[in-house]
This record gives C-alpha cells, sequence and structure tokens, in this order.
C-alpha cells in the first residue's frame, strides 16, 4: 500500500493481539514502526518478529520517544492500547479512573502531541481502537463501555474538526476478537462475543481496507452495522434486546 510506504508508524498496546496484528501489517507494508507496550519483553517481542523498533512504557506518554526512535515525525499512530476494565456502578474508582485514563485520555494526549505537526505539514492519520461497545454498549462491563463511547466520541471530533486540514482518522470497532482481552470477559464473553470472534489480523485487514477507501469507521464485523441502527432508529427495542441478553445470562449465572 503506497500510503504506508516508508511512513514512521507508532502502535501502542502491541505486545499482543490487534495490536502486534497492525504492527505486523504495517510492517509488512514497508512502514517503519514503533511497537509501544506496558510489557517491555512483549514489545521487544513483536519489534523483533517484524524487524520495528521497541519502545516500551505508558502510551500516555509514548509520542516523544517514538519520534526520538524514529528520527523524525510520525505520520501515523495507532491508539491501541486498552484496557477491558467489567463491573458496573459499583466497581472501584481505581477501575473507573484507570478505563477513562487508557481508554480516552491516552488518546487525547497523543493527539495533543502529534496535532501542532500534522497540521502544519497538512497530513497526519489517527487510527483509533475503539470497539463494537462504543457504538453500542457491552453487558456487565460499565467502565469499558461508557470509556469506549468516549473514545469513538473523541474520534469522531478529530475527523470533523480536522479533516479538511489533512489528518485522517479511523476508528476501529470490532466485536469479540481472539485475544487474552476477550479470554478475560468471562460468561459475558462467552455469550455475547465469542460465538462470531473473529483473527486480530482480520481486524487489520479491515483497517487497511478503510484507509484505501479513506473511511473513518472500521468494522471487522459488518452486522454491527445494522445494530448500531437499530440503536439509534428504534432505542426500546434495542434496549429490550440488550436485556434479554443481560436476563439471560444472570439465568447462566444462577444455575
Amino acid at each position: 500500500m503506497e500510503a504506508v510506504r516508508d511512513k514512521a508508524v507508532v502502535v501502542t498496546g502491541a505486545g499482543g493481539g490487534i495490536g502486534a496484528a497492525l504492527a505486523r501489517r504495517f510492517a509488512a507494508e514497508g512502514a517503519r514502526v514503533v511497537v509501544n507496550d506496558l510489557d517491555a519483553a512483549k514489545a521487544e517481542k513483536t519489534a523483533g518478529e517484524i524487524g520495528g523498533l521497541a519502545v516500551p512504557g505508558d502510551a500516555s506518554a509514548v509520542v516523544p520517544a517514538a519520534r526520538e526512535a524514529l528520527g523524525g515525525d510520525i505520520d501515523i499512530f495507532c491508539a491501541n492500547a486498552g484496557v477491558g476494565t467489567g463491573g458496573g456502578p459499583g466497581a472501584p474508582e481505581e477501575d473507573w479512573a484507570l478505563a477513562w485514563d487508557v481508554n480516552v485520555m491516552a488518546h487525547v494526549r497523543a493527539a495533543r502531541e502529534l496535532l501542532p505537526g500534522w497540521l502544519a505539514r497538512g497530513a497526519g492519520r489517527f487510527v483509533s481502537t475503539v470497539s463494537a461497545a462504543g457504538l453500542l454498549t457491552m453487558i456487565e462491563a460499565a467502565p469499558y463501555s461508557v470509556t469506549k463511547h468516549g473514545a469513538y466520541a473523541f474520534a469522531e471530533w478529530l475527523s470533523l474538526t480536522y479533516r479538511h486540514r489533512g489528518v485522517a482518522v479511523h476508528a476501529i470497532c470490532p466485536q469479540g476478537v481472539r485475544t487474552d482481552m476477550l479470554a478475560a470477559t468471562g460468561a459475558a464473553g462467552e455469550l455475547v462475543l465469542t460465538p462470531t470472534a473473529v483473527e486480530p489480523a482480520t481486524v487489520a485487514d479491515a483497517l487497511f481496507d478503510a484507509m484505501a477507501e479513506d473511511r473513518f469507521l472500521v468494522l471487522p464485523h459488518p452486522e454491527v452495522a445494522g445494530y448500531y441502527t437499530a440503536r439509534a432508529t428504534e432505542p426500546d427495542r434495542w434496549l429490550g434486546s440488550m436485556n434479554r441478553l443481560q436476563q439471560k445470562l444472570e439465568e447462566t449465572e444462577n444455575r
């Protein structure tokens, strides 16, 4: 893909799962890739596999170190790091704070660093790994659902504000993906996500299709478009169907 060849790319949370798949695909297309992850060993492993550069650490603060590693500006930033915090209003304050910090504010902080340079040269690409939960919601996971809605809203805001100034934005919104995060979702994930789960490479393919078409919304599960339409046009019917899933989960857990 010519739009990617020789570009400087950063992928956060790339020690495994979707992030590693994105890093592999960008490298395969000829990009120079920085692999970021909190787990330094995982970052080094992915970077070693693809001939990339490992810059471990907090995704919120990676931009300066990534620029130094790349020896210049960043062309494409993939805000992929995320946490799948479960629970409801009773989840601990620190869980809510962590979800907000990683799933939303890390994106804001990266954009804050990147936008001045991108706007000055009239080019840049911001990729936000959101989740179908950011368009819909996820049972048993209020902190995750709420903050993923925030991540989607921020990506939308970036796109509508800066697209005429050369900044492209993509929001990746898959349902289940066969990663460690899916494995940690327990009974709710088994009920809602596992039956249609896809491989991380499928998510990377969907992003590249969207980039080729200059399309904001990336749906590795195309059926999510129909669910999103139903949520917008028939909210009570959609909420009723989600509530039935909640009841089914409760019945399963009470057996």
